[in-house]
């Protein structure tokens, strides 16, 4: 199994809408793609609190793949670089770890 995390931080306006705006558009445009990406075994998008600390990230992403090709069928999947071209027009910075367990 190959699990996939990534931490997202937003700017703090971007297309016309808050950070909190679009991590919530963001949320429910990955969450959405358990139905349209075959090979996501699971999803989870948590929205960090408004009352952690402002250096924290504003949105983590954590996937679940049977193997790496599913993976990169993911990455490169119609569905996952929609909300990606969206992501990408909000996002100031980007983390990730990929790894087996």
């Amino acid at each position: 199994m190959v699990k996939h995390i990534v931490f997202f931080r937003l700017a703090s306006e971007a297309e016309g809408k808050t950070a909190a705006q679009n991590a919530a558009i963001i949320k429910q445009g990955l969450e959405a793609l358990i139905d349209k990406v075959e090979c996501l075994r699971s999803i989870e998008v948590g929205i960090n609190e408004p009352l952690a600390p402002q250096t924290d990230h504003h949105l983590a992403l954590v996937c679940t793949f049977d193997n790496w090709d599913d993976l990169n069928t993911y990455a490169t999947h119609p569905e996952h670089l929609k909300v990606a071209a969206y992501i990408g027009k909000c996002k100031t910075s980007r983390s990730a770890v990929d790894y087996e367990f």
